[in-house]
């Protein structure tokens, strides 16, 4: 060995003899604060928290599957890991392992449960049938109405398929009430798939409210005598139906317009009256929960009956000393919540909202600290006991981050209040780091800008979740929550309940033009924010797991006391900001009917193509990929026909739309994809076709192209088979010719 050599290895050596005990002592270190960081998180308490989350990533796995599992060994997976966890009680490291495993089993086994409780019969494909049944529920529109029917015959459609519960809609006036019994000709269609892999699947969440189909009623729409009576469950919720569409139309006529409107959804969850205008508008805004009846709304009125009360009991000094009036008044609260949700409809927002708000009154009846996160991880285990399809959903995920960030912040005001009490409680003088840190705390959490700190906490936790789901941020927000809130808080909702109370007896008038007042103040400030700019920041769509990791991210802030693992969510976050900011684009994307797409051109934007109105899918395309434009602002760059339309994709393909068979021949020999919503010849010389033949096998797709490879994404796996996603059946040339004669001979004129 060389000198040289030699002297390199020794100062490597001397090195490593230097940084090696630092090392040592630095990973010593953080071990033993992690170890105390669990220990004190334990005496809090806190891993209870991440048992909800632990079954919710069990439901997850089970819409991660391809096919449905079985209900036996779902439920003796279960039922071992419970009783593993019972067994190894008296060791905490084993009975905290098979603890989140049962868990997790446990949230599987709800899933495959909810799905086997709501399984009903679907419709297979379009078909034009002699419905009769029973009206459940009637959402009446400017020009006609939407109305949800069971089933009880159903002549005429494939397969003699009868559906358990369809939902139409009609574009003449409803001259039927919930309740009837009707018998109308319908065209049914059914639910529609994903437009994108990844994306909204409304034929999902179909198939967990019990709809076996959707569609429109074609001609007059017949009352007629039913052959059985109704069930009094029907006709108690057709009543209250009948109920809140009397008044969603007393508050609409008395106030008109995009106010009365928005008054009426306020009161009665109808929401069928806004115009698109004012859609767009309060969306632009960030504050669209102001037209759903959710959390805020349920807390208030919850909050409204529990104060109120609690007050009224307290002039009696009798009641007051002798009796537990805080208790009585919480007992009625939670009746009135119940019936409010009914009176609102009783959706699954207003149900989760409920669940949330009763579980908190309840440990007002126990003498339980009322906002804590153990109640809502409580509320949680509730839903996914229940209902564990919503965690998929929008209202879920944004409903719960902004309660639990709330609730922190919440809880962080408590533990500041008790350090300054007890300034030594930890034996030491409190240090120039506690002093600032209360400093902080003082201004953040008890000070003037507690309601700003606590909205922008419940903003940032719910700022993922709006940018997944709905692909834009609303910078304003900030500014538009805790506005249009405090004018909820003093007109909307005090209005709603004394207007309601005085219907009846026709002197409501005057309060709702007390809560149009207060709507419109909420309307001037969304135009004001709305024109702002930069006041809706699309957001391309997120990479598969991002809204995973950023979603742990919050937990971590929010879950957690101790800073150590606190800071679990810095990374996080930074994987799911990296994945946010590097989610999967696409060239074309084809809808799973295949009679429309999204194009993306040599100049970089998306074009629709398809013939007709492409609002629905046409919108979710363009907010996948950032795009602000309209649908129909979206279709230059495409030559478009009666038999079809053609364009150029950015690497220069040539990509046909053929929607008429007589286009077959020419497109597929020129050019370089074709997609069809019929079923295509195999003669047809395309490089890629993409006809009802594929999309039956692979739902919606998208194609990105990457110099001569075209990298291909499906909404369906290979070998999916789910009960709202049946797997396809082989179809041999000749049936598949008589489908598509028999679906002519179907289609309307």
């Amino acid at each position: 060995m060389s000198w040289s050599a030699k002297a390199v290895v020794g100062a490597a050596d001397r090195a490593r003899g230097v940084f090696r005990p630092a090392f040592s002592a630095l990973f010593a270190s953080l071990a033993a604060a992690a170890r105390a960081a669990l220990e004190e998180e334990i005496a809090l308490r806190r891993p209870f928290l991440w048992l909800p989350v632990a079954a919710g990533a069990g439901v997850l796995l089970y819409f991660a599957a391809d096919r449905e599992p079985s209900f036996a060994f779902s439920a003796g997976g279960f039922a071992i890991f419970a009783a593993l966890a019972f067994a190894a009680r008296s060791h905490r490291r084993a009975q905290a392992l098979f603890l989140v495993l049962a868990c997790v089993a446990g949230g599987f086994f709800s899933a495959v449960w909810r799905a086997a409780r709501v399984d009903a019969p679907i419709v297979s494909r379009a078909g034009v049938g002699f419905l009769t049944g029973f009206v459940e529920e009637v959402d009446p529109r400017p020009n006609g109405a939407r109305f949800i029917l069971r089933v009880a015959s159903a002549e005429g459609l494939p397969a003699d398929v009868v559906p358990r519960r369809v939902r139409l809609t009609t574009r003449g006036d409803a001259k039927f009430a919930a309740g009837d019994f009707i018998g109308l000709k319908a065209r049914v269609l059914p639910p529609a798939h994903a437009a994108l892999p990844g994306g909204y699947d409304f034929s999902r969440d179909a198939f967990f409210a019990g709809l076996g189909g959707v569609g429109n009623a074609l001609g007059r729409i017949e009352i007629m005598p039913p052959p059985d009576p109704a069930p009094w469950s029907l006709r108690f919720f057709a009543a209250v139906d009948r109920l809140r569409n009397d008044l969603a139309a007393r508050v609409y006529r008395a106030l008109g317009g995009d106010t009365g409107a928005i008054a009426a959804a306020m009161v009665t969850g109808k929401r069928d009256f806004l115009s698109e205008e004012a859609k767009e508008l309060i969306r632009r805004a960030g504050i669209f929960h102001i037209i759903t009846i959710s959390g805020v709304q349920m807390t208030l009125v919850a909050g409204i009956f529990f104060v109120g009360l609690r007050r009224l009991l307290a002039l009696s000094r009798t009641l007051a000393l002798n009796y537990p009036i805080k208790k009585w008044a919480a007992a009625l609260a939670i009746v009135g919540a119940v019936l409010y949700d009914i009176g609102a409809g009783s959706r699954v927002g207003t149900e989760r909202a409920l669940v949330m708000t009763t579980i908190m009154l309840v440990a007002v009846l126990f003498d339980r600290p009322s906002l804590s996160m153990r109640n809502l991880a409580l509320a949680a285990v509730f839903i996914v006991a229940f209902q564990p399809e919503a965690l998929l959903g929008a209202s879920f995920q944004l409903s719960f981050a902004a309660v639990a960030a709330l609730v922190a912040v919440y809880e962080a005001r408590g533990a500041s209040i008790e350090r300054r009490r007890e300034p030594q409680a930890f034996g030491r003088t409190p240090s120039r780091f506690d002093r600032w840190r209360e400093s902080a705390a003082e201004l953040l959490l008890r000070g003037p800008a507690a309601p700003i700190f606590a909205t922008l906490c419940a903003t940032s936790a719910t700022a993922s979740f709006m940018a997944g789901d709905f692909h834009e941020l609303s910078p304003y927000v900030l500014i538009g929550n805790p506005l249009t809130l405090a004018i909820i808080e003093f007109f909307a909702v005090p209005g709603a309940l004394v207007g309601a109370f005085l219907y009846p007896f026709g002197l409501d008038g005057p309060v709702w033009r007390y809560v149009g007042f207060g709507i419109d103040l909420v309307t001037a400030i969304a135009r004001l924010i709305a024109a702002a700019p930069g006041a809706s920041l699309p957001v391309k769509s997120f990479a598969p797991l991002a809204i995973v990791f950023l979603a742990l991210a919050v937990l971590s802030l929010v879950l957690w006391r101790t800073w150590l693992f606190r800071a679990m969510a810095v990374p996080f976050a930074a994987l799911g900001l990296f994945g946010a900011a590097n989610g999967e684009g696409f060239d074309l994307a084809v809808a799973p009917g295949g009679d429309a797409a999204a194009l993306r051109l040599a100049s970089g934007e998306l074009a629709l193509l398809g013939r007709g109105r492409l609002s629905f899918v046409g919108e979710q395309w363009l907010r996948a990929d950032a795009d602000a434009r309209a649908p129909a602002d979206a279709r230059g760059g495409v030559a478009c026909d009666e038999l079809g339309c053609v364009a150029r994709a950015v690497d220069g393909r040539a990509v046909a739309l053929v929607t008429d068979r007589q286009a077959l021949i020419e497109d597929c020999a020129r050019a370089a994809i074709v997609i069809a919503p019929f079923y295509a010849p195999e003669g047809c010389g395309a490089p890629i076709l993409i006809d009802r033949r594929k999309l039956a096998e692979t739902g919606a797709v998208t194609l990105r192209f990457t110099g001569e490879t075209v990298e291909w994404r499906m909404a369906r796996g290979p070998n999916e088979d789910r009960p709202w996603s049946r797997q396809p059946k082989r179809r041999s040339k000749r049936a598949a010719a008589g489908v598509e004669k028999e679906a002519e001979e179907e289609r309307p004129d």
